[in-house]
């Protein structure tokens, strides 16, 4: 069963819909490449899924170890590369709550770092992940 279907506007826009949910969102091309620059890039979407899938992943691991991370935030900043254009950089800032051990910190760290997004982006892509906790 296929996941999402993508739909040209034109004017570099698209129209993404997920496919079980119903779900869409549209993107643009950034003002740097031509587009408008008035919903997420491509390269935006990819750069914020990677901090998506960090906090789902610790979510999840968090369940099971009895901590709360509601109201978590993570700040991502996306850097461009050319020749070939690509994603150089994705810095995810996170943003935790307090009076979680040191113990589940670094198991909820380690679960983020190995996130399913993570190990899919290409390794030449530079990570730089920081955790705020409290």
């Amino acid at each position: 069963m296929a996941t999402s279907k993508v739909t040209y506007l034109g004017n570099l826009r698209t129209s993404n819909e997920h496919l079980k949910s119903g779900d869409t969102f549209i993107t643009d091309a950034p003002t740097d490449n031509q587009g408008k620059g008035e919903a997420f890039s491509p390269t935006d979407t990819v750069a914020t899924g990677l901090a998506n899938c960090m906090l789902t992943t610790m979510g999840i691991k968090a369940e099971g170890l009895g901590v709360v991370l509601d109201g978590a935030t993570a700040t991502v900043t996306k850097t461009m590369a050319s020749n070939p254009r690509r994603i150089s950089k994705i810095e995810v800032e996170m943003q935790l709550p307090a009076g979680v051990s040191d113990k589940n910190q670094k198991i909820l760290e380690h679960t983020a770092k190995t996130c399913p997004v993570d190990y899919s982006l290409h390794p030449d892509i530079e990570r730089l992940v920081q955790f705020n906790w409290g």
